[in-house]
């Protein structure tokens, strides 16, 4: 697992960075597996790796970490690495997802990637090397002929023993510590990210997360994108989905169908028709019921609004520039479909002006499509239909007040189906078909708007003045634009 590679290197713990909770379990009934423990874990191991998984790791708990090598003392080396192996799959297989980003971001900048972790490396060197690791920094038990003698052979890698391992480790392989990031969650691992130019407080425990504040340490969790916190282990866009109640919206009648066609695991392009302010919250109020969060797609201008735009950002949001044709924007949600999200955008854009809202022909533009295409995400539509009567375009807020007689929103999500991206342009409109086909009747007839109508669908709430008949047959052929 070694590299030719020169500069810097980064460096991953395990347990609560690599993966969201203890790896022990895994590797327990592997060493069960092959005889190595005798019976089925107790209830009080159960119960002392959960706890494990909430606060992280403690003195006792690592006083018993240490005493391992006495306890494997006598067990054939060939058998630990027999379960090593087998443990392989299912530990590479709970890696987080935006983990696996970072160690290839990791690699395709020529950075060494090493598995630092006080688990012995025998019983981790199968998952590394299937994950790519360049080395391992782990404790070593010691050995009489082939098996175990009951010492540790070194430093035991924890706290500052793990630092100076590492520092050791860099003086080696001509590693520069100052060009060099490191990933952990725990509080023991401070004079580890000390000595790194770029440590990496990740899924912190109390303690790390005030000393990670107190020195401005990037604070990042594997399971969510950039940008997004956790507090006590849940995303805003959690707690907020736990309160999307109707009892939350007196002022709004849902009337939801198809919430079983949300994909209850995995990736998802879901796209949307856009008539109000409210369109987010109506789809959120959808996917609250599925109990999946979502990464949005939204304009600038959203995620730039001083407090609206943090808390955007906070929410998993994608800020999409328009103006620029940056490709940032498809970037972020490629990697969002790739980590098994739900990404969410409106092809058409943005809401449309005036007769071109009343046209029952939506048109789109091909981002949703050219996602989905290039990550093999399904599509997953949803028609909206009442939203404006809630937050029409010409109203700063929305009108939530009305309990007695509430207008009624529809949010419909359809069968999810796959494009092939040969035809970005047929695909397109196989999307907006798809969408259109939720909606109720009335949104298939062609009308004309009374002016009160038009006027709901401009900002300044006015029609402008060279809007009439001809105006609303030229909306027609064309979709909506700000």
């Amino acid at each position: 697992m070694t590299s030719e590679r020169s500069g810097g290197a980064a460096f991953f713990d395990l347990d609560r960075t690599l993966l969201l909770g203890a790896s022990g379990p895994i590797l327990g009934e592997q060493l069960r597996r092959v005889g190595l423990i005798r019976g089925d874990a107790s209830p009080v191991e159960g119960a002392a790796f959960r706890f494990f998984d909430l606060v992280g790791e403690t003195l006792p708990s690592m006083f018993l970490a240490r005493q391992g090598a006495r306890a494997a003392s006598g067990w054939p080396v060939d058998l630990v690495r027999e379960a090593a192996e087998h443990a392989a799959v299912p530990l590479a297989e709970r890696v987080l997802p935006y983990a696996e980003q970072m160690i290839a971001e990791h690699r395709a900048a020529g950075r060494r990637v090493v598995l630092a972790t006080t688990t012995p490396r025998d019983l981790l060197e199968p998952f590394a090397e299937l994950v790519g690791f360049d080395d391992m920094v782990a404790t070593v038990y010691g050995r009489r002929g082939d098996r175990y003698d009951g010492t540790i052979e070194g430093e035991f890698v924890w706290g500052k023993g793990k630092s100076r391992s590492v520092a050791a480790w860099a003086g080696r392989n001509g590693v520069d510590l100052d060009v060099s990031y490191a990933y952990s969650d725990s509080y023991y691992d401070v004079p580890l990210l000390s000595i790194v130019g770029h440590p990496r407080a990740v899924n912190p425990d109390p303690r790390m997360l005030v000393i990670a504040t107190l020195r401005r340490w990037p604070v990042v969790h594997f399971d969510l994108p950039a940008g997004v916190p956790k507090f006590a282990g849940v995303e805003p866009q959690q707690i907020l989905q736990f309160l999307a109640r109707p009892q939350a919206f007196p002022g709004v009648r849902f009337r939801l169908d198809g919430v079983e066609q949300i994909p209850r695991h995995g990736p998802g392009v879901l796209v949307a028709n856009h008539r109000s302010y409210f369109d987010v919250l109506a789809v959120g109020f959808l996917l609250a019921r599925r109990g999946r969060p979502v990464r949005f797609l939204g304009k600038k201008e959203v995620f730039d609004a001083p407090l609206i735009g943090d808390l955007a950002t906070a929410l998993g949001g994608i800020r999409v520039d328009r103006g620029t044709g940056s490709e940032e924007p498809l970037r972020l949600a490629r990697e969002a479909l790739a980590a098994g999200e739900l990404v969410a955008l409106m092809p058409q854009g943005t809401i449309p002006r005036g007769p071109a809202f009343f046209d029952p022909v939506l048109r789109g533009r091909w981002g949703a499509a050219k996602l989905a295409a290039a990550t093999g995400a399904p599509i997953v539509p949803v028609g909206l239909w009442g939203t404006e009567a809630v937050w029409p375009r010409s109203a700063k807020v929305p009108n939530l007040a009305n309990v007695w007689d509430p207008p009624h929103v529809q949010i419909r999500a359809g069968a999810p189906f796959h494009v092939d991206g040969v035809d970005l342009d047929a695909d397109t409109e196989r999307i907006m078909r798809s969408i259109t086909e939720l909606l109720p009747a009335e949104a298939h007839l062609p009308r004309i708007p009374t002016r009160e109508e038009l006027a709901s669908t401009y900002p300044d709430g006015r029609v402008p003045d060279d809007v009439g008949e001809a105006g609303q047959h030229e909306a027609r052929r064309r979709p909506g634009t700000d």
